[in-house]
């Protein structure tokens, strides 16, 4: 039986006072984050999508019955953030043209690339969330805690849950096609892919939004994955904050180190995202939801023993 819990949240979105820099002591973190508001809902389509292609070809029933709550999690995760991007595109309309434009980048691989392919992109991806997301929970008082609540509790909650479906990517990928060097040989693809949408996202931001509202902390996001391209993004970063508003400020050197190790190390042909270091918070935040799952919601304000 697998421990995937598929967790409908609803989250406090609905109003029209949502800020775009929901964390203006970390602009280049928010903007990270809002990053991902825009990047989910067609990636996780696509996730989705060549899961239930390659349910079929699994044997193993309880490979099966995880795939089905990893792409039910998956969906709820689509469905969260696309709560967050209506808030924004209540008073910034034009974000829907770039929503539109990282939605069809994602319906085009799904509709030009195989299967095999596919599900490689989505196990190189997910493999890089353990060690890339343990930095930002295990520093969350300095992240998340000074921003808008509602925001950084549906980051919380996403970031945790990808915690806890670590290793469905690549179980999927394994069972449905398997072959090591396949999925080695699609990384260079899948950078120039996150290249495309980062650079959709980050152009998006800096003409849909106003400067008066944080839109130019769009320069903050690298216009790309080429090294002129971050160069510039770090540019931006020295005249547009303060040294200690930089996301990784007050993150020791060692940790930034095993982050790094850890994003080279996922990508490795032994593996395996059962025996990752995980991050404290993502077990407390599991321990917590069962007494008071709203805390979900309002993570700094409601439940049991908050924090």
């Amino acid at each position: 039986m697998t421990n995937l819990q598929v967790r409908r949240v609803r989250f406090d979105l609905a109003g029209d006072d949502v800020p775009f820099n929901w964390n203006p002591q970390r602009p280049a973190f928010a903007m990270q984050c809002n990053l991902i508001t825009f990047f989910a809902p067609g990636f996780e389509k696509m996730i989705v999508d060549a899961t239930r292609e390659a349910i079929p070809l699994m044997r193993d029933p309880r490979q099966v019955e995880e795939a089905n709550a990893y792409l039910r999690q998956e969906a709820q995760h689509s469905a969260a953030h696309m709560s967050h991007f209506r808030a924004l595109a209540r008073r910034w309309p034009g974000l829907q043209e770039t929503l539109d434009e990282v939605i069809a980048s994602y319906d085009r691989l799904t509709a030009t690339k195989p299967l095999a392919w596919r599900l490689a992109y989505t196990a190189v991806i997910e493999n890089t969330f353990t060690p890339y997301f343990k930095v930002f929970l295990d520093h969350e008082d300095k992240l998340f805690a000074p921003g808008d609540e509602r925001v950084a509790s549906l980051f919380i909650w996403h970031f945790c849950e990808e915690i806890e479906h670590r290793g469905s990517a690549l179980m999927v990928y394994d069972a449905a096609h398997g072959d090591f060097l396949y999925r080695v040989r699609t990384i260079p693809a899948v950078v120039r892919h996150l290249g495309e949408v980062l650079s959709i996202v980050s152009r998006g931001f800096q003409t849909h939004v106003p400067a008066a509202d944080g839109g130019h902390f769009g320069r903050l996001l690298p216009d790309g994955l080429t090294p002129r391209s971050m160069l510039a993004a770090a540019r931006s970063a020295r005249r547009m904050t303060e040294p200690g508003q930089a996301t990784y400020a007050g993150v020791p050197k060692k940790e930034m180190l095993a982050m790094l190790t850890g994003l080279v190390q996922s990508q490795g042909p032994s593996h395996d995202p059962a025996d990752e270091n995980l991050p404290p918070l993502a077990g407390q935040w599991f321990d917590r939801y069962e007494q008071e799952p709203k805390c979900a919601a309002r993570w700094y304000s409601v439940g049991v023993g908050r924090r």
